[in-house]
């Protein structure tokens, strides 16, 4: 009877869409990500050999799934992580997942930004390292991006450059990117959630190239309008105008609205 049952259970792992055990327990896991409009994320999952095991599957049998890889058009939230997996007849385990951060500011394909993520899998780790789940079974961590504006090209066009920071439980901006860490008997049959919040205010992507302005930033001149640097250099009364992303010309970053009033 108890091999009957055993073989049932066996067929009813390999029939379903989700992974399970031989025990019947769950050996997937849900990850959802909360994030700003216009932001997306792609997951890479990587495995490695089950200790004890010795495979050399080589580069090109380096197992990866990857999801949301077509981010632009085909996205969803909520993914469904194997925790084990089997190759060329070696049994591997979760190791890490890379999470590519995304996010559009503008309609051309260029016009995005990306910064990363990663949560860390491993058999053990110390309490104050590992992520905790509440009475649902649900894991949450976060973190904070902020564009970074700058001017690129003999039109000075607006380019943005996406960044990412870990936050505390709080919602304080800590160091890092971030990131999460869990031990393999947390994950089966939970849910594991990464909220991104964006600032409030966007910022240069360097500093002495624009002045703080009532209503926004200024470009400063530079040498000339060819300058593609343009640092300030003192010189805080002769601007430039520059390209929004949208095509329209303008003086203030980013409301596009003139004001004479400078504040070095």
């Amino acid at each position: 009877m108890k091999r009957v049952i055993h073989s049932l259970i066996l067929g009813s792992c390999m029939a379903m869409t989700v992974g399970c055990s031989a025990t019947g327990k769950s050996d997937t896991f849900t990850f959802i990500a909360d994030l700003p409009p216009n932001f997306a994320y792609v997951a890479s999952v990587t495995y490695v050999p089950v200790p004890g095991q010795s495979c050399d599957l080589g580069k090109r049998d380096n197992l990866k799934p990857q999801f949301n890889r077509e981010w632009r058009t085909e996205y969803k939230p909520d993914t469904q992580i194997e925790i084990h997996r089997t190759r060329k007849g070696c049994e591997l385990v979760l190791d890490k997942i890379q999470l590519d951060i995304n996010a559009s500011y503008g309609e051309d394909r260029g016009d995005f930004g990306g910064d990363s993520g990663l949560i860390v899998v491993r058999d053990y780790l110390d309490s104050s390292d590992k992520g905790t789940f509440n009475a649902v079974g649900e894991s949450q961590f976060s973190g904070q991006c902020q564009w970074l504006f700058r001017t690129v090209g003999l039109k000075r066009r607006i380019v943005k450059i996406l960044d990412c920071k870990n936050t505390d439980a709080q919602g304080n901006v800590t160091k890092g990117r971030p990131f999460a860490a869990y031990t393999l008997d947390q994950l089966p049959g939970k849910t594991v959630k990464l909220k991104i919040k964006l600032a409030d205010e966007e910022k240069p992507g360097w500093g002495d190239t624009w002045v703080k302005v009532p209503g926004g930033w200024k470009r400063c001149m530079g040498d000339n309008f060819e300058d593609q640097h343009a640092y300030c250099n003192g010189n805080y009364k002769d601007f430039s105008t520059f390209k929004m992303p949208d095509g329209r010309n303008c003086s203030i970053y980013p409301g596009c609205t003139e004001n004479k009033e400078v504040t070095p």
